[in-house]
């Protein structure tokens, strides 16, 4: 028989499972690419402090004021100030930094709604992926600031404190601003969380309430006063395995 003559095999069509294989596969490298890129663009940008709040803020709320304040007094000091690149506390953020002398940054995400991407940011980056976000807040942040906001705020500052409590990130100050608003999470941490062994004492220290602009900066550099901006070799290895 020659090859002319052989017969074709039919080629099966590829089944729902290896569809979705391979679109997981591709989904990899897009993952990877956003590691890549977001790290290349913030590697040098030292110190920096990464500030969280509510996307729904309007910009006539005290909380809007109070986070540009901040952001402004942070950038004047030498500080980057990274946010999550929307509306709200997060455009304050970045207004307030954009008017400094430090830059602004913004880690935009993809949303279906509420999110746009706000016009005060030297740099910007987007992202797909909310753990390749969150990784970038944490990896490069010297000190967390967090007003009020809801479940997104709130999971950025459990993350937070997650990850220094277990050390799998460096320590710095975890700072909550506008005292009035986490009062009753405080309360609930010590009545709850210590009353029931979940976390210790201690875990509480990790956390500073300051409501002034100027004590915020302040509170940050009396924690490195000591031991300067630049991680450790010991600090640098924990942020490889972040």
């Amino acid at each position: 028989m020659s090859l002319q003559d052989k017969p074709t095999k039919p080629i099966a069509p590829l089944s729902v499972d290896k569809l979705w294989s391979a679109k997981e596969s591709w989904r990899l490298f897009g993952i990877m690419a956003e590691f890549v890129e977001g790290t290349e663009r913030l590697d040098t940008i030292q110190p920096a402090v990464s500030i969280f709040g509510s996307a729904r803020t309007h910009p006539n709320s005290p909380h809007y004021k109070l986070a540009e304040q901040i952001a402004k007094q942070l950038s004047d000091a030498g500080f980057a100030v990274i946010s999550g690149g929307g509306p709200g506390i997060m455009e304050a953020a970045n207004k307030g930094a954009y008017y400094g002398k430090s830059p602004s940054i913004g880690l935009n995400i993809q949303l279906p709604h509420e999110q746009h991407r706000n016009a005060f940011q030297d740099i910007s980056q987007t992202f797909r992926h909310f753990f390749a976000r969150k990784y970038m807040f944490v990896k490069f942040a010297t000190a967390y600031v967090v007003l009020p906001g809801g479940f997104g705020t709130l999971d950025e500052l459990m993350e937070a404190l997650t990850l220094v409590q277990t050390e799998k990130t460096r320590k710095m100050p975890i700072i909550l601003v506008y005292s009035e608003f986490w009062l009753g999470l405080l309360d609930w941490f010590r009545h709850a969380l210590i009353a029931e062994g979940f976390i210790s004492t201690d875990d509480m220290n990790l956390i500073q309430v300051i409501d002034e602009p100027e004590q915020v900066v302040n509170a940050i550099f009396q924690y490195y006063e000591t031991s300067g901006f630049e991680p450790s070799a010991a600090e640098r290895e924990i942020q490889l395995n972040l």
